[in-house]
């Protein structure tokens, strides 16, 4: 199995830059689909998710990663999600 993909089924080319980050990305994964609504499979297959919530969980965790992003940028320390 190429290093790139995931053990649990997924064969996601997405990687990790910064290692530490992981559970932080994976809570936000958690919180978006909890906001959304959307089952986020045990197992990590992504096959019987639709396209509209996996595009959706992904908008939503771009929009706040931006937020994040664009707050420490311009020196503030607080995050509100919007």
């Amino acid at each position: 199995m190429p290093a790139n993909q995931q053990s649990q089924g997924s064969s996601s080319r997405n990687q990790v830059l910064v290692p530490q980050a992981r559970a932080g990305l994976n809570n936000m994964k958690m919180e978006a689909a909890q906001s959304l609504g959307v089952q986020i499979p045990a197992d990590g297959y992504y096959g019987n998710v639709t396209s509209r919530e996996t595009g959706s969980l992904g908008g939503y965790i771009t929009k706040n990663l931006v937020a994040m992003a664009e707050q420490q940028l311009s020196g503030g320390s607080q995050f509100t999600n919007r």
